[in-house]
């Protein structure tokens, strides 16, 4: 397997496993010895990312991450993604998400992101996923 697959692997595992509700065991598994956070909301380091997702699941206990694409170049991951807050709510239908992952020896160390409300009326019928 190629390091760019073995890295979406990486990724893959350590988003649904924190947001799946153990993000202890994803920052165990799969964070490298730093972690630099790009979002300005969020501050650095793996203490930060398990209180946020330990937040954001109990706020919305029944989320769920829906991984729709992915793509690796080099020592990059991108993923982009649904973020059901309230899945069946069509008043709130969730996020998009755009994540950017920086790997280094197969560990998730850097991190970017591109949020978007999922519209409950849109210009076209593509939607957004």
């Amino acid at each position: 397997m190629s390091t760019q697959e073995q890295n979406k692997n990486v990724v893959v595992d350590y988003y649904e496993t924190a947001f799946g509700g153990d993000p202890q065991k994803a920052v165990d598994d799969h964070f490298g010895p730093v972690y630099v956070q790009h979002n300005p909301d969020a501050q650095d380091g793996p203490e930060a990312f398990i209180g946020f997702v330990t937040w954001l699941r109990a706020e919305y206990p029944n989320l769920r991450l829906d991984i729709k694409r992915i793509i690796a170049e080099g020592d990059m991951v991108v993923t982009h993604s649904h973020l059901d807050l309230d899945p069946g709510n069509p008043e709130n239908p969730g996020r998009a998400l755009a994540d950017y992952f920086r790997l280094e020896n197969g560990k998730v160390v850097e991190h970017w992101d591109v949020i978007q409300d999922v519209p409950t009326k849109a210009a076209n019928d593509n939607g957004m996923f």
